[in-house]
């Protein structure tokens, strides 16, 4: 075998263990909400990506999402509810407040405008 072809056959099985482990074995974190005061309170960092993406809150308590958006990238200009009815603009490199009642347990996604940016809501009982 020469040697670019083991270059390739090793730049491929590198490819391939990295597509399996961000398919298959790549666990998502889950956050739960900080209740302060009766309100459910999430800090959301918006680059790329929602960080967290999979937030966990408790049913009929207000909850207080605070997206801080770190890009100028025109995908992440808007956040997405659908469920909640919920369409708000996320300046760059500013806080913006976003307050909902869920009042249905439930999984309820969320997403850029363009929803290629992706979310979930859980509401537990």
């Amino acid at each position: 075998m020469r040697l670019d072809q083991i270059i390739v056959s090793i730049s491929g099985l590198f490819l391939a263990a990295g597509v399996i482990w961000y398919f298959f074995l790549y666990k998502r974190k889950t956050v739960r909400a900080e209740d302060t005061e009766g309100v459910q309170e999430i800090k959301i960092s918006v680059k790329g990506g929602y960080e967290p993406d999979l937030i966990v809150v408790k049913k009929d308590k207000t909850v207080k999402l605070n997206f801080y958006r770190e890009e100028t990238a025109s995908c992440s200009e808007v956040v997405v509810f659908p469920d909640f009815r919920v369409r708000r603009e996320l300046p760059a490199f500013q806080n913006t407040v976003i307050e909902l009642l869920p009042d249905k347990v439930g999984e309820f996604d969320f997403h850029c405008d363009m929803n290629m940016i992706h979310g979930k809501l859980i509401v537990e009982e």
